[in-house]
């Protein structure tokens, strides 16, 4: 130990006399004004306030995804968006029903929680219980009529080979709920656009009750695993967006590359994209890595990105009504 210490003690401090430099506009940088951000007022207009900004990292990312939304929208490509139930429970339907009825949006996937989230929505106009108060007396996710609704569909489902999301889609309509032009699954139905629900039994609070038939639940989820594959299958020269979804939906995405590539379907160009309040390992690897070469994630609030998003969409489609 002694050696040691004397050994290191011995270091003399290296001559820098000889170091070579070189001029700095010789340099490759970074960074430069040619990528700056420029200042715009309101009365510009938000065409102008999507070209302001800086052409670098998360702002360049947001400008490219933007771009190949508009392009797949313009050539007729899938534009999926695969959600979680934050989505919705950040008041964020009323902005992708929006770019479905636009034609942006071209299906739609979801976990049982968002579908819920969803139902709930379109029945009392309100949602997401207080967990932390009805744990505590044992009536945490004892709605009644979410869990009937949700049998009901699931059911009809599977005779009528529709799967969970456009039963559920129908069920909303059938029953006249009250705030139905503010639910995603009745806007799919209404629009015949795929719109599906991809369950994991055990994880939402109707598995809970004595009505459910897991056998139902799981069988209509797998039809609608099905159609979202075929949806993959067209994916070429699309977008995927994932929002919101730490497992579930990467998961089923990367299995539906699977099948498509596996029957012979080309899946091979097209954008994929993550949006969330931090990055997760699935996403990022399921969704941006493994299935494609243009992956891009963008690190935010949904409440604050999803809007900023389709603004920027509208812009570059040169929407007048916005």
């Amino acid at each position: 130990m002694k050696q040691r210490e004397q050994k290191h003690s011995s270091f003399k401090p290296l001559d820098l006399s000889k170091i070579k430099t070189y001029s700095i506009k010789e340099r490759k940088n970074l960074s430069s004004i040619n990528v700056f951000s420029k200042p715009v007022l309101p009365s510009d207009g938000i065409h102008a306030f999507f070209k302001s900004l800086p052409e670098i990292l998360a702002s360049a990312n947001l400008r490219k995804i933007i771009h190949a939304i508009v392009q797949a929208y313009q050539n007729e490509h899938h534009v999926v968006m695969a959600i979680g139930a934050h989505v919705i429970k950040c008041g964020l339907s009323p902005l992708i029903i929006d770019l479905m009825k636009r034609n942006v949006v071209t299906a739609l996937a979801m976990n049982g929680a968002a579908a819920i989230h969803d139902y709930e929505i379109s029945l009392i106009g309100a949602t997401s219980e207080d967990v932390a108060a009805s744990l505590k007396d044992g009536s945490f996710g004892m709605a009644k009529e979410t869990a009937g609704a949700f049998q009901i569909a699931s059911a009809k489902g599977i005779t009528e080979n529709i799967g969970l999301g456009r039963a559920l889609g129908n069920r909303i309509h059938e029953e006249k709920n009250e705030y139905n032009d503010l639910s995603l699954l009745a806007w799919g139905a209404r629009l015949n656009i795929p719109i599906t629900v991809h369950v994991a039994l055990g994880t939402d609070t109707i598995h809970m009750h004595p009505n459910i038939s897991g056998k139902d639940l799981g069988e209509s989820s797998h039809i609608d695993f099905k159609i979202l594959a075929s949806v993959v299958s067209e994916l070429e020269g699309g977008v995927w967006l994932n929002i919101g979804s730490a497992v579930i939906m990467p998961e089923v995405f990367l299995k539906a590359i699977g099948i498509a590539r596996n029957l012979g379907y080309k899946v091979e160009n097209f954008t994929t994209v993550n949006m969330d309040m931090i990055q997760h390992y699935r996403p990022r690897t399921n969704v941006l890595k493994r299935p494609t070469q243009y992956g891009y994630e963008i690190t935010g609030h949904h409440e604050i990105m999803l809007p900023l998003l389709r603004m920027g969409i509208l812009s570059q489609l040169g929407t007048g009504d916005e």
